[in-house]
């Protein structure tokens, strides 16, 4: 049967009724609300200085504040981009449904000091999540995403309460903030256990190499959940990281391995990226990038860092994926060879900007000015600026005195925003367990920054293509699973 025989159910987009809009305008409205509300508490929490509690079950700290209010910002964007996105459509109070008690669950989730609660919003947060990916009942690949997410989360639920009954057990606590003191006195074996345990369970929700097929293979979903996905979900296992710094930080070890996952998904997401063909692949290898420089930050103990990343880094990506469609070009490649010649004064201009945006940073933030792990942060910025100003000399339908001009007054600008945002994420965290001390620099960490940056280099001078291997290797390890996968033409059709 051809394409044009075969009945298909892709129409105009029906006018919602009243009855059917009444549900997503409500809860859209009640997101709004909860942001409004948000605001309010983070600035009585910035003015009293100290938060509330209900004890045992819920503790509102600066940690909750900040992501009470990215959240339901996110939230909100979300709910009413997926107004008009999903008009007209039978399933849509089911999934603004899923999409509402997926806000709630991690507003739960950010405040829950009980550790029993913490494992329930962590365990309801992952199956909602599924649910979304797979939101299509008639489309097997949907389906076939959703369950395979389903099992990356029951996982990563698991790990995360093999952690949690492991530190009850040995210290006897209960609440996430009495274990601060419960592990400076419990057997180091029995607490880097629990630390391994998180550590991995962080990097299976974030989508960390090698746990990154699930993200890849999640594009069945909706675009107003993969926003939610990319903004927000992924970005778990850094609140984890953070939420349980006293375990993480009890020993050097553990810390490290942090920084070398995060590193190997840094550099991973950024050579998977580079040989995805379609838009929503390559934002979902940057994602995997951009969540392994999290893990790095908090690796090296700035987790106000890791904070600042995961919401900044939310608005750049919620974006990115609402305006997808924006980003298709319908048209034909071209030989112009000018796109990509930087030419000696770009690189000048690239090289003197990224170390001026590093400068900068640890003028204003006073990272990067002790031999500490500051360095690697201030290192981390600029090569983020170096890549973002390459990006821009790049552009050869701009006369080159405008691009060269504009890099600084751009880059210079939104490192001393990104300085600012973070000065006051670390303000409200202060105070939290095992939060603010930066690890101390050892021959390995400079061993990784250094392959790190040769690393990079090589991605950006377009070294590694010479490798027909790793590119066959990239090629496999960036597919999604074969059974989530899209290959008729009369599935498109459908659907």
């Amino acid at each position: 049967m051809t394409g044009d025989e075969r009945p298909t159910a892709v129409g105009q987009l029906q006018t919602p009724t009243n009855e059917r809009a009444r549900l997503p305008a409500t809860l859209t409205r009640v997101v709004w609300l909860l942001w409004a509300a948000s605001l309010v508490v983070l600035a009585a929490r910035w003015w009293r200085g100290e938060g509330w509690e209900l004890a045992g079950v819920v503790a509102v700290d600066g940690l909750t504040v900040v992501l009470w209010t990215a959240v339901t910002f996110f939230g909100g964007i979300v709910h009413s981009y997926a107004r008009r996105y999903m008009a007209g459509n039978e399933t849509i109070d089911r999934f603004f449904g899923r999409v509402f008690a997926f806000t709630l669950v991690v507003l739960l989730l950010v405040a829950a000091d009980s550790l029993v609660l913490f494992w329930l919003a962590w365990l309801a947060m992952g199956l909602l999540m599924a649910d979304l990916i797979g939101h299509v009942e008639g489309w097997p690949q949907a389906r076939a995403a959703g369950a395979l997410a389903r099992r990356y989360f029951l996982a990563s639920s698991a790990l995360l309460g093999v952690a949690l009954a492991t530190l009850w057990w040995e210290t006897g606590a209960t609440t996430v903030s009495a274990l601060a003191d419960g592990v400076a006195t419990a057997s180091q074996p029995v607490v880097l256990l629990a630390a391994g345990a998180l550590v991995v369970a962080a990097t299976v929700q974030s989508a960390l190499v090698p746990f990154h097929r699930w993200l890849l293979s999640s594009m069945t979903a909706p675009t107003p959940a993969s926003a939610l996905m990319h903004a927000g979900f992924v970005n778990a296992g850094g609140i984890l990281l953070v939420r349980f710094a006293p375990v993480v930080t009890v020993e050097a070890a553990v810390m490290l391995a942090v920084v070398l996952v995060g590193v190997a998904s840094a550099l991973g997401g950024k050579l998977l990226k580079t040989v995805q063909t379609d838009i929503k692949g390559k934002l979902g290898c940057s994602t995997v990038g951009q969540m392994g420089f999290m893990l790095v930050q908090a690796g090296l103990g700035f987790f106000g860092a890791a904070i600042t990343h995961l919401v900044l880094h939310g608005f750049y990506k919620a974006y990115q994926f609402l305006a997808s469609g924006d980003r298709v070009e319908h048209t034909s490649p071209t030989v112009d060879g000018r796109d990509g010649a930087t030419g000696p004064v770009g690189v000048a201009v690239v090289a003197l900007t990224a170390l001026a945006g590093g400068g900068l940073f640890a003028v204003l933030t006073g990272k990067g000015t002790a031999l500490d792990g500051g360095l690697l942060l201030a290192g981390l910025v600029v090569l983020t600026v170096l890549q973002a100003a390459r990006e821009v000399v790049r552009q050869s339908d701009v006369p080159p005195v405008v691009r060269y001009g504009s890099v600084p007054l751009v880059a210079l600008p939104a490192i001393a925003v990104y300085a600012a945002v973070y000065g006051v994420v670390e303000g409200l965290l202060h105070g939290l367990p095992a939060v603010g001390d930066p690890v101390a620099l050892t021959p390995v960490h400079g061993l990784v920054a250094v392959a790190f940056g040769l690393t990079y280099l090589a991605v950006e001078t377009g070294v590694y293509r010479h490798s027909e291997r790793l590119y066959v290797a990239l090629l496999n390890a960036g597919q999604p699973a074969r059974e989530t996968m899209l290959t008729d033409t009369e599935d498109y059709n459908e659907y």
